[in-house]
């Protein structure tokens, strides 16, 4: 099987995700953060209480897109069969969710059925109501790629004349509950089809939050030739410019992903090493799963803390007899400036308080009398979580830095990175950004550098590290290795590790000669600049 095969020609790691970080997490929020949801009715304002099934889901990836771009036909490709309740057609075949999991049979579960699966993490879809679940529907069937990873189809976005008609449940609300659970997530687009309707635009501005989770498929690329793949390329960048908030440059996998002949064979080599990039960053979602899994409950632990601190705020705010329906709808109309007394009050970060309005509607439906006290010892508890135990549980991931030259890797190789030091992926996202930022000379300015860095959060020690690590020739500039060098080490900061004292001696520059820019990158670098002329 393909799934197999890839990964042995990879020649990658199989993932560490150790049962012992899921139980450190299991055990964290058993006993320090779920008594504090219930106390506080999390759920009630957020999202449900977790169980140990969302714990023990495997990795997921949610596809999107407009009908006919070729979602199922995708995971089809990647499952090298049918799969049961899968239809295929130019039409909008897929009128409903499908979770795509791993089984010895094939077999169709209703929606209904497989909310209330105690062993299946669904079991919160319930609260979109039956319409919803009359719409949801679970895949089971054997494919060596599903005993690594989950796929969730979905029905093809509308647009036209179709988006007015409307469904019969929230599609974002319902996306945003999956995107929050998955580990990746594809937006598929048809190389003849990059228009982005209405509710395409709706669902990607629900993602807010998840950025770093979603990639591009630019699907049926056989279908154009190389100069055409070229203006399409550059058009589905500017049309996600538009949607895509966000300072980096989304990483997009451009191919034909099925199981036909290509129409335009001469960009097949691109395919294929578009096809194994895909592959392992999808191979390496297992151990990315458990680093998010980690990463989640440190958000949801951070809420959690404010949310006590503004149910217990209000309590205190009300009278004890009299006039505690006016108070109320006092402090509701105020709500803003209680947020911020309750930020001066106790120094909690202003990105930790929930969306205003959100928050405004749920409570109306509650006495702020009745709500409890602030306990003090939970919020103790809540910030050993962030202090001590979220820690002690990344420490059991191997920090995997080695300097060591493989024994069959040419030493006067142009790939002045070594391969096992910085992920392909991340080289990849730093090349495109770097071409973005319009080097000249083939270097980009201190000051330019200086604001892409600044937006990672990190502190300024740590980016003054990292700028006097990433300029080796210490010019006050970043040429394209330099450049690369610096994002690899903000993915480093940001995972919570520890930055070196010194570059590993593949990344040093050598003194006899200048750091070679690899030939590929090179010449993509100067036919980006030609056609910007």
């Amino acid at each position: 099987p393909m799934w197999t095969r890839k990964k042995k020609e990879l020649n990658l790691d199989p993932p560490d995700v150790t049962a012992s970080v899921i139980d450190g997490l299991k055990k964290i929020y058993a006993k320090k953060i779920r008594p504090l949801e219930e106390m506080y009715k999390y759920d009630h304002f957020y999202s449900p209480l977790l169980r140990e099934s969302d714990f023990d889901a495997k990795p997921t990836v949610l596809l999107l897109g407009q009908y006919s771009t070729g979602k199922t036909t995708f995971i089809r490709y990647l499952l090298e069969r049918d799969f049961p309740g899968m239809h295929i057609g130019p039409e909008p075949t897929t009128d409903r969710f499908t979770a795509i999991f791993s089984g010895k049979e094939d077999m169709v579960t209703p929606g209904n059925a497989l909310a209330v699966q105690a062993d299946m993490p669904f079991q919160a879809l319930s609260k979109f109501g039956i319409d919803f679940l009359n719409k949801f529907q679970g895949s089971q069937c054997n494919s060596p790629i599903l005993e690594d990873i989950s796929f969730v189809d979905t029905p093809g976005v509308l647009s036209g004349e179709k988006q007015r008609i409307g469904r019969q449940y929230d599609f974002v609300d319902v996306v945003e509950w999956f995107a929050g659970r998955s580990d990746l997530i594809l937006l598929l687009f048809d190389a003849h089809k990059l228009d982005i309707s209405d509710e395409f635009k709706r669902t990607i501005e629900g993602l807010k939050g998840h950025d770093d989770k979603i990639r591009v498929i630019l699907n049926k690329a056989d279908m154009v030739n190389s100069q055409q793949l070229m203006r399409v390329y550059g058009a589905l960048m500017w049309s996600l410019g538009k949607v895509l908030k966000t300072p980096e440059v989304v990483r997009v996998y451009i191919g034909s992903f099925w199981d036909q002949p290509y129409q335009h064979a001469e960009n097949e080599k691109l395919f294929e090493a578009e096809q194994n990039d895909l592959l392992r960053d999808l191979y390496n979602l297992p151990k990315l799963s458990a680093v998010r899994k980690i990463n989640e409950l440190v958000k949801r632990a951070r809420l959690a803390k404010v949310h006590a601190y503004i149910l217990g705020h209000l309590k205190d705010q009300m009278p004890s007899v009299f006039g505690k329906d006016k108070k109320q709808l006092k402090l509701i109309e105020d709500l803003n400036g209680e947020f911020n007394k309750i930020h001066r009050l106790y120094q909690l970060p202003v990105g930790d308080f929930p969306d205003l309005n959100k928050f405004k509607s749920r409570l109306e439906n509650y006495e702020f009398a009745k709500f409890p006290k602030l306990n003090q010892k939970m919020i103790s508890d809540m910030d050993t979580v962030l202090s001590e135990d979220i820690p002690k549980l990344l420490k059991q991931f191997p920090q995997n830095h080695s300097t060591e030259i493989r024994d069959n890797q040419n030493p006067f190789d142009d790939d002045f990175v070594e391969p096992d030091i910085i992920p392909a992926n991340c080289k990849e996202k730093a090349t495109e950004i770097f071409k973005t930022l319009g080097p000249e000379n083939g270097k980009l300015p201190g000051k330019t550098v200086r604001e892409v860095l600044m937006q990672s959060s990190l502190q300024k020690d740590l980016l003054s590290k990292i700028w006097n690590l990433s300029d080796r020739d210490k010019d006050g500039a970043l040429n394209l290795d330099e450049f690369i060098i610096a994002c690899w080490l903000v993915d480093l900061g940001l995972a919570g590790q520890e930055l070196p004292a010194e570059l590993p001696e593949q990344l040093q520059l050598k003194k006899t000669m200048k750091a070679p820019v690899r030939a590929d990158i090179r010449q993509s670098l100067s036919l980006s600049s030609s056609n910007l002329r």
